[in-house]
């Protein structure tokens, strides 16, 4: 079997998906310099990016399915990251959230973006198993609870942002394990009656708090927001997608809105908006293309998948990144609320960029070993 893989692993290596995601890395490393020209931020992107491929091709030439039979250690090792980066003086407190931990010689990294991935190991694995029938409610309620362990310590932090997009990791492996339908209507149906009530009864009780209600209201009507407070990050955004037109702006580093500081976080949450800035209409679209393609190249390595879990593990990294993608490129365009999701490979951030990396290199795993039983 050993020496089926090595004579297919470099035949039958995902090059494609794998030049992709290092070009949209260099993109977005451009755009992280042009938003930030006197940070240093793109030096780090592009360490990132070199740590990233290393941990990309370790995974990618080890057996999937042994790191699957190792997931309970790498998802209850996720777990202390989130205890640690709790406790004061060890985990770093920024913007009002305890969420990184600090790494000398590289800075601070986020273990939530870790635990991402091994979460999924953990559903895959769980849920992986050959069936004949549908889900019972135990295992969905496994399955909810496998998720709620690291949601439940995120939230204590507290980054909401992060445990949203943990939702559709075990949305899209439940409904891929043959979930009954009956159970995704109701819980449709009950999540259009709930969401409302539990709005109305957080605003009640002080749990949402003003300024989160506020958030939701520049998204609901952005015409009236305040735009010298809650309403600044949407609007600043906004126009500096709209400063780039359909070319790109063709003013100079110094008179534009992310560098002039205009525009919060430019290198992070709004590298979409700087994007639109730099490479106008048509750079936006480019973007777009490059993460369908992506996106598409992971769904086609799932369905070659030789196993179920395999196929689940991919099918949830697309969910989650699907879900960042739409949620941080409406954070841009003021569709969607300001809640700190960064954007897939090309935000600036080691943690994000190589979790990513190590979900390609599991992608590209699986492919490899399509052929072998």
């Amino acid at each position: 079997m050993v020496a089926i893989i090595h004579k297919r692993s470099w035949r039958d290596f995902d090059w494609v998906l794998t030049f992709l995601a290092i070009g949209i890395v260099g993109f977005g490393t451009l755009q992280i310099r042009y938003a930030q020209p006197t940070e240093t931020y793109w030096i780090k992107q592009l360490i990132g990016l070199g740590i990233g491929l290393v941990a990309m091709l370790a995974i990618a030439f080890t057996d999937y399915r042994k790191l699957l039979n190792l997931a309970p250690v790498f998802y209850l090792f996720g777990l202390v990251l989130l205890v640690v980066v709790l406790v004061p003086g060890i985990g770093l407190k920024i913007n009002g959230q305890r969420a990184w931990i600090k790494v000398p010689g590289i800075g601070q990294f986020q273990p939530s973006e870790f635990v991402k991935v091994t979460t999924a190991m953990m559903l895959a694995r769980y849920f992986g198993k050959n069936r004949s029938g549908p889900l019972t409610i135990k295992e969905i309620i496994v399955g909810c609870l496998i998720l709620a362990l690291p949601c439940g310590l995120i939230l204590l932090e507290p980054d909401v942002g992060s445990v949203l997009t943990y939702i559709p990791i075990l949305a899209v492996v439940l409904f891929l394990s043959a979930i009954r339908l009956r159970l995704v209507v109701a819980s449709v149906l009950l999540m259009i009656v709930m969401v409302p009530v539990a709005y109305w009864a957080g605003v009640k009780t002080g749990a949402i708090k003003l300024y989160q209600q506020e958030r939701i209201n520049v998204i609901l009507d952005p015409e009236n927001a305040d735009r010298r407070r809650i309403g600044y990050h949407t609007w600043q955004s906004i126009l500096t997608v709209g400063e780039g037109g359909l070319l790109g702006s063709r003013s100079s580093v110094q008179h534009s809105q992310s560098t002039l500081k205009f525009l919060p976080e430019p290198h992070t949450d709004f590298i979409y908006a700087v994007t639109a800035e730099t490479a106008g209409f048509a750079g936006c679209v480019m973007v777009l293309i490059a993460y369908a393609v992506l996106l598409s190249r992971l769904i086609t390595g799932a369905r070659r998948s030789a196993d179920r879990a395999g196929m689940l593990f991919i099918m949830a990294i697309v969910g989650g990144f699907a879900f960042q993608i739409f949620i941080n490129i409406g954070m841009a365009l003021g569709i969607s609320p300001v809640i700190g999701v960064p954007l897939p490979l090309m935000s600036a951030g080691l943690a994000s960029l190589i979790a990513t990396f190590i979900a390609i290199g599991f992608a590209i795993s699986v492919q490899l070993r399509r052929f072998v039983n």
